[in-house]
């Protein structure tokens, strides 16, 4: 884990205040470099007006970079905050800054609407650690156990599921269930953790991972708190349960953003992917945040620029299988309907 940079000097001379779009830089002056400003505010003009003339929103996750989250996105937030949002927007063309798996979930819940997705390469390795088939197996070996998959997953795999849950909300979805045995897929980690949560429940588990988050160890926490005496330390629930138990808190991105709102503490380190400290950092500069290096490259493949293409051409629309959309969308809104009980 490498310690927070120093806020980046100006080349001396540079006056900050002759930028473009000063308002929109002052949010993300802590994280991009006065000097390269120039060449992002292009993007970001295009992209605002953009927006207005296709009648668009541009939905953000928490681990997309200070300056598409801080300038050009409608609404920010983890998976479950983008699924529940995706719900109401009014528009008609979504862009999913994000990975793919987030563009479909948003094609599910908005069918009548284009969504895109800016760059097609931009997956998850939980989302290809199971198929369909695998869980149609699954089913066949354990009959009757009611099956949540996360909704780091694509389509095909939640239209085989009963319900799909979060980070967030993973715990209270296993709960709602009232069963002695849940099939909890497809990750381990994830469901471990939420295992320990209600040991109540058997939860049975596949063996996928994130590959961000699977990287953390144990002594990355010790040699933190041996080098910052005091620092608070959170971890994503995606991490190896070991992790979890040598962290402070464990909680979904919406999770820890809310801690460190709530809690302030002097130092923290969010043992997670790199951009969330940033745009947290962003917004409360008196916490200093100690950055784990973790960088998710699925992301990191979003940037102004093709955001910016997305909206000119129109592309790269996000589609789903009729044959499964129906099932899928189940799956996601069942989901949905936990938190009202």
């Amino acid at each position: 884990m490498a310690a927070t940079v120093a806020p980046v000097s100006r080349p001396r001379g540079f006056d900050a205040g002759a930028l473009p779009l000063p308002d929109l830089y002052a949010r993300v002056s802590r994280h991009v470099p006065a000097i390269e400003w120039p060449a992002l505010a292009p993007d970001i003009e295009a992209i605002l007006r953009l927006k207005r003339e296709r009648n668009a929103v541009i939905l953000a996750h928490n681990y997309q970079a200070p300056e598409i989250f801080h300038t050009v996105s409608d609404i920010v937030g983890d998976s479950l905050a983008l699924a529940r949002e995706a719900v109401n927007v009014d528009a008609d063309v979504i862009v999913l800054a994000g990975v793919h798996f987030m563009a479909e979930t948003a094609k599910l819940l908005n069918p009548a609407k284009t969504v895109l997705i800016p760059d097609m390469g931009a997956g998850c390795s939980l989302a290809d650690s199971i198929t369909a088939e695998d869980v149609r197996g699954l089913r066949r070996k354990y009959p009757g156990v009611p099956v949540v998959t996360y909704v780091n997953t694509s389509a095909a795999v939640k239209a085989e599921s009963d319900l799909c849950c979060t980070s967030g909300n993973a715990v209270a979805v296993v709960r709602s269930l009232n069963a002695p045995r849940v099939l909890m897929i497809p990750d381990e980690f994830l469901a471990q953790n939420v295992q320990a949560e209600v040991p109540e429940v058997e939860i049975l588990t596949w063996a996928g991972h994130c590959e961000v988050h699977e990287r953390f160890t144990p002594a990355d926490i010790r040699d933190v708190r041996d080098s910052y005496p005091g620092v608070t330390v959170i971890a994503h629930p995606e991490c190896p349960p070991d992790v979890v138990a040598e962290s402070d808190f464990s909680g979904s991105t919406a999770m820890m953003m809310d801690f460190v709102v709530q809690k302030r503490p002097s130092q923290v380190v969010l043992v997670t992917e790199c951009s969330m400290a940033d745009n947290i950092a962003a917004q409360n500069p008196d916490i200093e945040f100690i950055k784990p290096c973790n960088m998710c490259p699925h992301m990191k493949r979003m940037s102004l620029a093709n955001i910016r293409r997305a909206l000119e051409t129109m592309t790269h629309e996000v589609t789903v299988d009729p044959a499964l959309a129906d099932r899928a969308r189940a799956a996601v809104e069942r989901m949905l309907a936990v938190r009202t009980r």
